[in-house]
């Protein structure tokens, strides 16, 4: 999308516009900003300050240990209505819904904010970060059907023991297209898939460390059992099992997540995702972007290590580089379709702020089998 003719005026990193706000409010976001070397340096500049004092080790130690609470507490306390749906998600990656046509709904979102992300992947998580103290077959359908309401990873652990994944006996075995989406929430994401992609091959497995968005997706009215399988997931632990064997999905999606992880856990966790891609499958990633305004509203004493903070509610946020997050999938042995920066500048009418996002998009393939 072009750039308008116009810039807003002197806007650096969610300042308030001096130019007049009837120009600007013609727009909500422009895709593809370039950067002026003044902004480059006063990010480096602000990154630098509010990381020149980091947290003590102790209350570090207690952000990861305790990470799976604070994640329970933000569910508690916004349940389903913090996020928007994300139907941007089938113009930026078509893999979801190979079979749509353009015009669905998806497309029908105003111009300029069908990609737009609200609350922690857009302007009010800064406000929150910085600025306050923050299916089918029916012996399918049977084991789904009797799966407890909440399948706990205790609960999990057991039940997916018992299954026999070589005899195929596991939630979406009789699918022909398997989607993964981990950290779900309370399904932004999961949902706009399942209205969209009519494939009646369609199987979606969603899951998240917290219980209680997996509680708030599976009392959903939208949650269809046939089509998906909600479950909780702790994606540090190497041991929590995942309900379908390796290489058996067509796509993983990580859409504002892997920012969520311990930085020196997350070649693991890639490695893991990475195994359970069919030949040919994708790995679908979204994320926070080095400089982008959210890493910049942060004050001293929030930073955990480079270019990690902690929020005020006790959930985490790192920024990444394109170099970083190809080095984790290159790393587990996938290639490289995508690694794109998505800078964006938006405006937020009521507060008449301009803000500079900061995303990145990648696309990254499990190599083919060898033909024989």
């Amino acid at each position: 999308m072009a750039a308008p003719r116009e810039a807003p005026e002197r806007g650096l990193f969610g300042r308030r516009f001096l130019t007049d706000p009837a120009r600007l409010f013609q727009h909500n976001a422009w895709d593809n900003v370039e950067w002026s070397e003044e902004q480059e340096a006063s990010a480096r500049n602000k990154v630098q300050e509010n990381s020149s004092q980091l947290l003590p080790q102790d209350k570090q130690e207690d952000y990861e240990v305790n990470a799976k609470r604070y994640w329970d507490d933000f569910y508690k306390i916004h349940e389903n209505g913090f996020f928007k749906d994300r139907h941007w998600l089938f113009t930026e990656f078509p893999e979801l819904a190979p079979n749509r046509n353009p015009s669905q709904n998806g497309d029908c979102v105003p111009e300029f904010s069908n990609k737009e992300e609200s609350d922690y992947e857009g302007l009010g998580s800064c406000e929150i970060e910085c600025c306050s103290l923050e299916t089918r077959a029916e012996n399918q359908l049977n084991l789904i059907k009797n799966t407890p309401k909440i399948c706990t990873e205790e609960l999990a652990t057991q039940k997916y023991d018992e299954l026999n994944h070589s005899d195929g006996d596991y939630p979406g075995s009789s699918a022909s297209y398997r989607i993964l989406e981990v950290g779900c929430g309370a399904g932004n994401t999961v949902f706009p898939i399942l209205q969209t992609n009519n494939d009646p091959g369609l199987f979606v497995y969603c899951c998240d460390f917290s219980t209680t968005a997996v509680d708030l997706v599976q009392n959903n009215a939208e949650f269809d059992s046939s089509r998906c399988f909600a479950f909780v997931h702790d994606l540090c632990n190497d041991q929590s099992p995942f309900p379908m064997p390796d290489e058996s999905l067509d796509i993983v999606i990580l859409i504002f997540v892997l920012s969520a992880i311990l930085p020196e856990k997350m070649q693991g966790i890639v490695n893991r995702l990475s195994r359970l891609l069919k030949p040919g499958g994708m790995i679908l990633l979204r994320d926070y972007g080095r400089y982008d305004l959210a890493q910049l509203r942060f004050k001293k004493g929030q930073c955990l290590s480079d270019n990690f903070y902690v929020r005020g509610d006790g959930t985490r946020v790192y920024f990444f580089t394109q170099d970083e997050l190809d080095d984790l999938f290159t790393t587990a042995g996938l290639e490289k379709i995508q690694n794109l920066v998505d800078r964006r500048l938006q405006v937020n009418r009521g507060k008449q702020m301009t803000m500079y996002r900061v995303w990145i998009q990648c696309k990254y393939r499990k190599p083919a089998a060898p033909q024989l």
